[in-house]
């Protein structure tokens, strides 16, 4: 087990890197004067090289690269310097000659717009996008094992092409386009029955009251952001129902004349759920980089709006520490999702 995680840790490390190399070069050669975006086109020479200055902009692209990998590193190397302290406060710091080896959480820079840090800003918009991937996949999951167990029970029913064929549409159609129509239809459309709105985010204020959660708001990016693994569960269960009532021991079962109930509920679903289990675990990752448009279309005010806010307005240090903090996040629960399934299913082994 220990050997299994630290393999997977190992591998992380080496995608995280990728990731932030490919993501610093592409945007470093998508925008070659980014210190105009900072302070805005008409500003003066003097304050674009200091900005350039303040940002390390003014070395050579590879020097700015190895600088960028010490900053988000949790390991890295400087001169002594009275600002380590202020830029990089908690941290653990060793001198060993002229050097001072920091130990310390990663540092996403400043944002270009308003100086605040990056991790501030990413921790105070994650809370949206994790509540919205949250509840969409409990939804998708709930509603997509009932429907995919009353499809494989009932097989070649009228039921069961229904399910399928809604559920073959539902993974068809992309999950912007659910966003469009469903804020359309249900926020437009049916406003004065729904009370539904076409946008809103999960907090609101009032110039009276202050902030307050808005959880109708809620509804409608759920339920386009669960379409898809909605879908996806359905048809899986589906499949993983029907295969395991075509198993010896559930034939035994039969032979020994127990009624359909118990077959399905004591012996059926959970050797038929294993593997959908682990995909509603692998899917929450996926909803939580898929949120984007979501909330873009709805207004929601979650990671993916403050990235394409930031994109809009070259707010680079934003955009790449938004990507750096998804890619972590898919690491991790990946190997989440690999312990998961050796726990569900024994015949897995760790390699």
């Amino acid at each position: 087990m220990i050997a299994f995680i630290a393999k997977r840790i190992l591998s992380g490390i080496v995608i995280l890197f990728s990731v932030v190399t490919v993501v610093f070069f592409l945007f470093s050669f998508s925008f070659p004067n980014p210190e105009k975006m900072a302070v805005g086109q008409r500003t003066d020479i003097e304050t674009q090289e200091a900005i350039k200055k303040e940002f390390g902009l003014d070395k050579p692209l590879f020097t700015q690269y190895l600088l960028f990998v010490n900053d988000i590193s949790p390991i890295s190397f400087h001169k002594k310097s009275k600002r380590l302290k202020e830029k990089y406060t908690p941290y653990v710091a060793i001198n060993i000659g002229k050097t001072t080896v920091l130990i310390k959480k990663p540092f996403l820079r400043r944002s270009f717009q308003n100086r605040v840090k990056t991790e501030s800003l990413i921790a105070n918009s994650f809370k949206g996008t994790l509540v919205l991937a949250l509840v969409s996949i409990i939804i998708a999951g709930i509603i997509g094992i009932l429907l995919g167990v009353i499809a494989g029970v009932k097989v070649n029913s009228f039921i069961d092409q229904a399910i399928v064929f809604v559920s073959t549409l539902g993974i068809s159609v992309p999950s912007f386009f659910s966003a469009i129509i469903l804020a359309w239809f249900f926020g437009y459309v049916l406003h004065n029955y729904t009370g539904l709105n076409m946008t809103g985010s999960w907090i609101d204020v009032d110039p009276f009251k202050g902030e307050f959660y808005q959880w109708k708001n809620l509804i409608l990016p759920a339920s386009a952001l669960g379409v898809r693994p909605l879908s996806i569960f359905t048809l899986l269960t589906r499949s993983s129902v029907l295969e395991t009532l075509n198993k010896d021991f559930i034939k035994t079962a039969v032979s020994k004349g127990l009624d359909s109930k118990s077959i399905m509920l004591k012996h059926a679903l959970p050797n038929a759920l294993n593997p959908v289990i682990t995909a509603v675990s692998g899917w929450f990752a996926s909803l939580l980089a898929g949120a984007f448009f979501i909330e873009y279309i709805f207004n929601w005010r979650g990671l993916g709006k403050l990235t394409i806010e930031a994109l809009e307005m070259n707010d680079l240090p934003v955009v790449m520490g938004s990507i750096l903090f998804i890619a972590l996040l898919f690491v991790l629960i990946n190997i989440l999702v690999d312990l998961l399934y050796v726990k569900l299913d024994p015949r897995v082994k760790l390699t």
